[in-house]
């Protein structure tokens, strides 16, 4: 009411943006949209008998894809859970969308938790989408107006929406990164893992939220691309990247049936190089031995 000037009793005004403008969101918003589609296809699968809809919005709240059942669609429609309303929370006040968007962080919304009255007769459980570069994209919304629906159900529902918005951003983070290796590790839970981008030179040039986090990276844009084994340090036992070098030599070994020239030609590097590299990694040259390091 003070930061934007909204009646919570206002039953009219909702925003919609012109076809154009839609067009324009979607035509900037592609990659994402593309990749985030086959996912929004199997949370819609799951939702779809309880009378949800899914939608997919971009950082300004503005909804660029739906789905959504033919018997449900007018009702939806008219709520403004459609492509093109702007669901801000400088248009709608406090709502699932604008509200994760804002504050970046999964949220749900029940009935009259929403700022206008004309919003309460539904729940709405959202969790935000990080881009590659550490900024929130896109909102993962999933709407629903079934007075069955417990605490219960919506904390099921709320849990699969996360999953799925992080299923998403894994999915984009490899698409930005074609030419990388992408090295994933554990988060601090299962759906945070860290997603780091590798270069051929083996230089860091890309690393999720999570894993920006967890190595102290900066926390949005750019990445100073740097060693990985200065970003991951060595241990006793190997890193994550040597286990990954290890991998690479083993089957090069093994496709050569334990020749170590034919080995190196495929790899591209010389017959000593190799051996060092070997050596620095453990690698016996006996075939028989390479199925137990």
């Amino acid at each position: 009411m003070v930061k934007y000037g909204l009646d919570p009793a206002l039953a009219t005004g909702r925003e919609r943006l012109d076809l154009r403008s839609i067009a324009q969101r979607r035509e900037r918003m592609g990659e994402l949209m593309a990749v985030a589609a086959p996912r929004l296809d199997q949370l819609y699968q799951l939702v779809c008998p309880t009378g949800c809809s899914v939608l997919l919005t971009d950082a300004e709240g503005i909804v660029l894809d739906q789905r959504v059942s033919d018997a449900d669609s007018a009702t939806f429609e008219k709520w403004g859970l459609w492509s093109g309303h702007d669901w801000s929370e400088a248009s709608e006040g406090t709502n699932g969308i604008g509200t994760c968007l804002v504050e970046g962080r999964q949220v749900a919304i029940h009935r009259d938790e929403h700022f206008f009255s004309r919003n309460t007769g539904m729940t709405c459980m959202d969790a935000p989408i990080w881009g590659p570069d550490g900024r929130v994209i896109a909102a993962l919304d999933v709407s629903n107006a079934r007075l069955d629906h417990n605490e219960r159900w919506n904390a099921l529902l709320t849990a699969q929406v996360a999953q799925t918005a992080r299923m998403i951003e894994a999915a984009y983070f490899r698409a930005s990164f074609p030419q990388a290796r992408i090295i994933i590790s554990e988060g601090e839970t299962p759906e945070q893992a860290l997603l780091i981008a590798v270069d051929r030179n083996d230089l860091l040039i890309g690393a999720n939220r999570a894993a920006r986090r967890t190595y102290g990276l900066e926390p949005e844009g750019a990445i100073r691309p740097r060693p990985a084994s200065d970003l991951l340090g060595r241990e006793d036992e190997a890193t994550g990247f040597e286990q990954a070098e290890r991998s690479t030599v083993l089957g090069a070994l093994a496709r050569a049936n334990g020749n170590v020239s034919a080995a190196a030609r495929a790899l591209g590097v010389g017959r000593a190089t190799l051996y060092r590299r070997m050596s620095r990694l453990g690698i016996g040259e006996n075939p028989g031995k390479l199925s137990q390091l």
